[in-house]
């Protein structure tokens, strides 16, 4: 059990004081950054999407 408490309280020191933690604005920027590769990607898949459900069709319908 010492162990274990010696570890949280390590994490805690090194969460508190050793870790670089990014400004609010660098924050913001890289969030807008991940949600606009993601509506990207997103919409990249659909249009796969949809031009292989019509290729389908086509096909089937021969």
């Amino acid at each position: 059990m010492r162990k274990f408490f010696g570890y949280l309280k390590e994490s805690y020191i090194e969460l508190t004081k050793k870790v670089t933690w990014p400004t609010w604005s660098k924050l913001q920027s890289s969030a807008l950054l991940v949600l606009v590769t993601t509506v990207i990607l997103a919409a990249v898949v659909f249009v796969m999407d949809f031009a292989f459900q019509h290729l389908m069709e086509l096909i089937y319908a021969l």
